[in-house]
């Protein structure tokens, strides 16, 4: 009976001071990290679906997806790569945004694909440029870099571009040139 009593009692004073000694060490774990240190949520091998209407418009595909949320400047970087596909009524790509990095801004719905990027439409045209913004909202992408756009039978080129996401209408804001086809091939013969 002395025994048990004892083993109470130190369970009495000694379950406390374990709770304490745990409680302590979890403080200690907290003062480790900071904002900074969890302000970064980390995906790979992602896959962004924009919907209207209970259909598919927009697939956002990219390997690592860095997802910050920071209070003052929240936002998703895509670091090693985008792919964005437009999608027509049947799912049907309409034109395809690649590029080699890409950050998204929440706050203005807005994606800004930089390095080497191309869009390509499902006419066999083409833009190239370096910089590229797609404004979620009015469905709009634009720049102010110089763009390339390769048409079946020439090419166009010159510093900014406004266009619909699907590419269905564009327009260079300072166009440059015109070279037809015809005349590439014969320069490089």
């Amino acid at each position: 009976m002395k025994k048990r009593f004892y083993w109470h009692l130190c369970c009495v004073f000694l379950l406390p001071l374990a709770l304490l000694a745990c409680e302590s060490a979890l403080r200690r774990e907290q003062e480790i990290f900071t904002q900074n240190d969890v302000a970064v949520e980390v995906g790979r091998g992602v896959e962004i679906l924009y919907s209207d209407s209970a259909r598919v418009r927009v697939r956002i595909k990219g390997p690592v997806l860095l997802n910050f949320t920071e209070r003052d400047d929240p936002r998703q970087e895509f670091p090693e790569g985008i792919i964005v596909d437009f999608l027509d009524d049947r799912q049907a790509v309409k034109s395809t945004l690649t590029a080699k990095t890409a950050v998204r801004r929440q706050d203005k719905g807005q994606v800004t694909a930089r390095d080497s990027v191309v869009l390509n439409t499902a006419q066999r045209e083409r833009l190239e440029t370096e910089e590229l913004i797609w404004d979620e909202k009015t469905e709009k992408v634009f720049t102010d870099k110089f763009v390339k756009v390769i048409k079946p039978g020439e090419i166009i080129y010159g510093f900014g571009l406004e266009a619909n996401q699907d590419f269905s209408y564009w327009k260079i804001t300072v166009p440059k040139g015109r070279i037809k086809a015809d005349q590439v091939d014969k320069a490089l013969q």
